[in-house]
């Protein structure tokens, strides 16, 4: 299957604004004009910023009601954009990452599984379908620079990667996490996991977050005089939490497993602050849509065995029983989930409902707040509407927003939300949620819980037996979702 990106022209703004219809018989100097005129819009097209955080919880900040943690950068944008209650990102890393840069179900894509991590590894594992059309290629095939720093995790293969999905630059993690001063990857065996496109960066002692901080505001300064898309996939505040000394010394007075979660956050707040900053220094911000976004719930440690070195002779030369945390040991995450329950790697809506908010000053509203579902994959095509670019011709799952965005009593554009990681999966209509709970291999038993998020104590009760003709409709509802993602 062949990719269909907009062609990178000056009137693609123009058709997609339906003026192309009427080009045809105008003579010679028209022609010029418009040309012109195309140009013109291209160098006014907005720039876009994306943040997506990694691991912070659903309501982890302070515009969402957190009283322990400080996110006066966050706090900002949500002061200078909108904010979303109801927004939807996936239960783990990699399905995020996929729906928001290509507009799709990860599942689309190839990823409904872990994907490779290590560049290296002999055999190719799990990478994202090189025919998924991302955003930076939209973008970039309109006139964008585009831009990526941080953590890719949508496969590490040599073939793969940010290069092949239409960034001009990339610099930093190919695949899930790593330590964030020797930047090895911790769990297994480990490896080294530190990249410039696919040339292998050794930075030992250098912490990652500064650099990919450092790298942004780098770009901003080369790229000020075009449209930019600058993607900033952070590895914060996901484990080993390595919070800066200073940000740690601001919280003594909370007990672990709070603080050094808090702490991090207040790192990788600061880190957001500054390169809005510099988007004001290069009087870029009123012209920048800015989103900020997390990519699933907080994570729970409910076994220290699991999140520490295990073999002797490691790569990045740590002992075997090395957590990878600081301070007392892991940390909980926030968990500041309000009445919901949940956490990362479950379709409760602790583990997928996430903080997110647009800022854009110059053309979005200031200061509110939408309820309405939306979801990470939405940012695809309100983006492109916002900067006048032609969609790709493929379908899209995600919705604009810009309705909702402009209208608070316009409905969700998603009645139904469908989330699904290996065979495990989750429906929702309306209230009720119906999860199916399957472990990886094919014969593993499955069971389904039936949800409402109506209830006092939101999915605390399952209502699958009790309701069976609700788990009936549901199940038809989602054997549709299949029919469509899935075609035989």
């Amino acid at each position: 299957m062949q990719k269909q990106v907009p062609a990178s022209s000056p009137n693609t703004l123009t058709s997609s604004r339906g003026i192309s219809n009427g080009i045809i018989a105008f003579p010679l100097a028209s022609w010029a004009f418009f040309f012109v005129l195309g140009t013109a819009w291209c160098k006014e097209r907005p720039n876009v910023v994306i943040f997506l955080t990694d691991d912070q919880g659903t309501l982890d900040a302070g515009c969402y009601g957190s009283d322990y943690l400080r996110t006066p950068q966050i706090d900002k944008l949500a002061k200078t954009g909108v904010r979303f209650t109801q927004a939807y990102a996936h239960s783990f890393c990699c399905p995020a990452r996929a729906a928001l840069l290509t507009g799709r179900h990860p599942q689309r894509g190839g990823v409904n599984a872990w994907v490779q991590g290590n560049m290296k590894d002999p055999e190719k594992g799990v990478n994202i379908a090189l025919e998924e059309v991302t955003l930076a290629e939209t973008l970039k095939a309109a006139g964008y620079r585009t831009a990526i720093f941080g953590k890719w995790h949508l496969g590490a293969h040599r073939d793969h990667g940010p290069k092949r999905q239409g960034f001009d630059e990339f610099f930093g993690i190919r695949g899930g996490f790593v330590d964030n001063y020797s930047h090895y990857f911790l769990q297994g065996d480990g490896f080294h996991d530190l990249y410039e496109g696919t040339r292998e960066i050794w930075a030992k002692g250098k912490y990652f977050p500064e650099l990919v901080e450092q790298r942004a505001i780098e770009f901003l300064d080369r790229a000020k005089d075009k449209p930019f898309f600058l993607y900033l996939p952070l590895n914060t505040p996901h484990y080993p939490e390595q919070p800066l000394a200073r940000h740690l010394a601001q919280f003594e007075e909370l007990e672990e497993p709070l603080r050094t979660y808090a702490a991090f956050l207040a790192t990788t707040d600061e880190s957001i602050g500054r390169i809005v900053d510099k988007l004001k220094a290069l009087d870029l911000r009123r012209k920048t849509i800015i989103i900020f976004m997390s990519d699933n719930g907080h994570q729970s440690y409910q076994s220290f065995d699991f999140f520490q070195i295990k073999v002797d002779e490691h790569a990045s030369g740590l002992p075997r029983g090395y957590r990878f945390s600081s301070g007392a040991g892991p940390n909980d995450g926030g968990g500041n989930t309000g009445k919901w329950i949940g956490q990362k790697g479950t379709f409760l809506e602790g583990g997928v409902r996430v903080p997110a908010i647009i800022s854009y000053p110059a053309k979005l509203p200031s200061g509110e707040v939408r309820n309405q579902a939306i979801t990470a994959m939405d940012w695809f095509p309100t983006v492109l509407e916002l900067c006048g670019v032609k969609s790709p011709e493929v379908k899209l799952d995600g919705r604009n927003l810009l309705p909702l965005i402009h209208d608070k009593t316009t409905p969700s554009p998603h009645p139904v939300l469908h989330f699904q990681w290996q065979n495990k999966w989750a429906v929702r209509e309306g209230d009720w949620k119906l999860v199916r709970h399957k472990g990886p291999r094919s014969n593993a038993k499955e069971r389904f819980t039936l949800h409402n998020l109506a209830d006092e104590l939101p999915e605390s009760k399952n209502y699958a037996l009790e309701k069976p003709e609700k788990v009936k409709q549901l199940l038809e509802i989602r054997l549709e979702w299949e029919r469509d993602v899935f075609p035989k």
